[in-house]
């Protein structure tokens, strides 16, 4: 469980009657394991735990978040929340929800794995493709130029650039297959 999910009060809940709550509900076990699991996908693809933990709580939410109850409900900053819904934003994975008689915007999960997917492969895969292409260029570059390098030594890492390459033309290639096949 994020220790920030547990430490402390989340935020205040509507009652039946639309006035806010003094005592906010606390999270529930099982909103809990939705954060611990999304947290752990966070650190797998190496995004900011902040990112799993906002995605976990609105997707443990049967009822679309504001941002003041996600601050309150994970205890993050306000400028971690901010940016962690902005990046999640971007990948498409939450969206904009207006509730009635409320102008503050609040967010829900996108659950659709394609859309998610999509997103992450568009926003996050394609341009490290692309940057890597030219890093590689810039490599190669460096090992022709053979400062500090004996001709051995040069042609092991000329090989090891060409492998690069190839895993990178390869992963360039499948990127738009993926992204057919998911959409």
């Amino acid at each position: 469980m994020p220790t920030s999910a547990s430490s402390s009060p989340p935020p205040a809940a509507p009652s039946a009657a639309g006035a806010v709550s003094a005592t906010p509900p606390a999270l529930e076990p099982v909103q809990a394991r939705f954060i611990e699991l999304f947290v752990a996908a966070a650190e797998a693809l190496g995004v900011p735990r902040s990112l799993g933990e906002i995605y976990g709580v609105l997707y443990a939410s049967p009822r679309p978040l504001s941002f003041q109850d996600i601050v309150d409900r994970l205890a993050l900053s306000k400028g971690s929340v901010s940016q962690g819904l902005r990046t999640l934003r971007s990948l498409g994975a939450i969206r904009a929800a207006g509730l009635p008689d409320d102008r503050r915007e609040y967010f829900e999960p996108e659950t659709e794995l394609r859309t998610l997917v999509g997103g992450l492969l568009r926003d996050r895969i394609s341009p490290h493709l692309e940057h890597g292409r030219q890093r590689l260029d810039r490599v190669g570059a460096e090992i022709s130029a053979g400062k500090g390098l004996s001709r051995a030594e040069a042609a092991v890492l000329r090989a090891r650039v060409q492998k690069l390459e190839n895993w990178r033309r390869k992963g360039a290639a499948l990127l738009p297959v993926l992204t057919r096949v998911l959409s």
